[in-house]
């Protein structure tokens, strides 16, 4: 039965000028620099630094798979292409959302609001809160 999935997956890129072995390279390869870019987009957004550049890069590294397919095969029906118009824009808004929430979170080593303890053990803010000791 794997002999026959794999038959048939490899005959797909034959079928269609698409190496699938290249594709999923592509794919798998590029998550690595994808997660470091979208880091590098946030950490450019917190500090109001320039983050087109580094947009642009996540936005290519999300796609690279796909223009790959794109280029190199030759046809490809017509619903593989509503299926990545569909990926991409699911990948989009995703991206969009999680860079939202981590600019909505703060910074590691960003003090927090009401944070501070005072001597007595209540915050900054007047709300008290018993100090924990460590048992010993």
């Amino acid at each position: 039965m794997w002999n026959a999935f794999r038959e048939w997956f490899l005959g797909l890129g034959a079928q269609y000028g698409v190496n699938p072995l290249i594709f999923g390279a592509i794919y798998v390869g590029a998550i690595p620099f994808f997660t470091l870019s979208l880091g590098w987009t946030i950490r450019n957004l917190r500090r109001k630094r320039p983050a087109a550049f580094p947009a642009f890069l996540t936005g290519f590294l999300f796609i690279s798979a796909y223009l790959y397919l794109l280029v190199a095969g030759r046809g490809i029906p017509w619903w593989v292409y509503g299926m990545i118009v569909g990926l991409v824009i699911f990948g989009a808004v995703s991206t969009v959302r999680k860079v939202r929430r981590k600019l909505a979170e703060p910074a590691l080593g960003e003090p927090q609001l009401g944070a501070c303890l005072t001597k007595d053990g209540s915050t900054a803010s007047g709300h008290s809160r018993p100090l924990r000791r460590s048992a010993r």
